[in-house]
């Protein structure tokens, strides 16, 4: 079987869940409904959703000029944050890896350092899933959900017990992997699973692993900074982002429900089942807030004002994508 042959399998398999996730979604709609929702909509919202994307954008690309330059590797803002942007295009008919390749390229094509770049891009995803996952696992530690959806289960203890030994498990693993002396057997562990995938594979990883290597010496300073943008970014800046397109849809929930539904949806979105995170993110909204009473069609709205956010920045990165192929080069 050709590499082409197995793309064409897997964009074949994430656009029929796509398409499987979607129609379940609609089936739970009153689309009578739904037209007066979208006539009561309150449009106005989409202006802040819109700015807070860009400013959320921005800072994370001011913090991969921070990161990318633990690698010796020197890039602009106005760059990372184009780059990103076309990936956003990219990500609308492409693979979420395809679409994040493209960023990879660009950048690879203005620093001349590949794996530099790519062990940075691994770097910057971990430390969000990771913040975005320890956070997500506190906030249900402290709003315990089951106490309000059943309050008669007398097991309620349960689900802060197992967040907590969650968070902690990955705590611990994430330092270990930082440690340099911890860390460095973590990678040689790594280096030798590789040795059974090809050569050219194995080359490659092995000069990630390489680079990856440097974000042990930096000290937990560096770390430390950087999950504190992150906790700010990512993790804060999507739950205003959820409450903005919650009001927008005029949905009223508890408020700790979007402390921790970000995070969950966040880390759905990273299995590589669907196009564009459309289906994971719908099916997931509109499971977890009809237990709160919310009808399906103003959770699909709100779905709606969420997606925008992505539509609009797949069209800056249509301008950029533009003005860098009439220049002829990414900057």
């Amino acid at each position: 079987m050709t590499s082409r042959t197995k793309l064409f399998i897997k964009l074949s398999l994430r656009i029929s869940f796509t398409i499987v996730a979607l129609l379940w979604v609609f089936d739970q709609i009153d689309f009578q409904q739904f037209r007066q929702e979208l006539k009561m909509a309150r449009w106005e919202y989409l202006i802040p959703v819109w700015m807070l994307t860009i400013i959320l954008l921005y800072v994370n690309s001011e913090k991969m000029r921070f990161i990318v330059r633990k690698q010796d590797c020197s890039v602009n803002t106005c760059i990372l944050f184009g780059a990103s942007a076309v990936s956003f295009f990219y990500s609308m008919f492409m693979p979420g890896p395809l679409s994040t390749g493209v960023k990879w390229y660009i950048l690879k094509k203005h620093t001349r350092k590949g794996c530099n770049v790519l062990s940075s891009m691994v770097y910057n995803q971990l430390s969000v899933m990771i913040v975005m996952a320890v956070s997500g696992l506190a906030v249900l530690i402290i709003t315990n959900p089951i106490v309000i959806l059943l309050p008669d289960v007398k097991t309620q203890w349960l689900l802060p017990v197992i967040c907590g030994m969650s968070a902690i498990t990955i705590i611990i693993i994430s330092l270990l992997l930082l440690n340099r002396r911890t860390g460095e057997k973590a990678i040689s562990l790594l280096g030798h699973i590789l040795r059974y995938l090809p050569e050219r594979v194995q080359q490659k990883g092995e000069e990630i692993l390489g680079q990856l290597a440097v974000f042990q010496t930096v000290g937990y300073r560096f770390h430390f900074v950087i999950a504190f943008i992150t906790i700010m970014n990512s993790f804060a800046g999507s739950i205003v982002l959820y409450i903005l397109s919650a009001k927008g849809a005029s949905i009223v929930a508890p408020l700790g429900v979007f402390f921790w539904l970000p995070a969950i949806i966040y880390i759905l979105g990273k299995i590589p089942i669907s196009i564009a995170n459309l289906g994971v993110r719908e099916v997931t909204l509109v499971s977890i807030l009809k237990l709160y009473g919310i009808e399906g069609s103003a959770v699909l709205l709100m779905s709606m004002i969420l997606f925008s956010t992505s539509l609009f920045m797949a069209i800056i990165g249509v301008f950029y994508q533009l003005s860098w192929a009439g220049a002829g080069k990414p900057h």
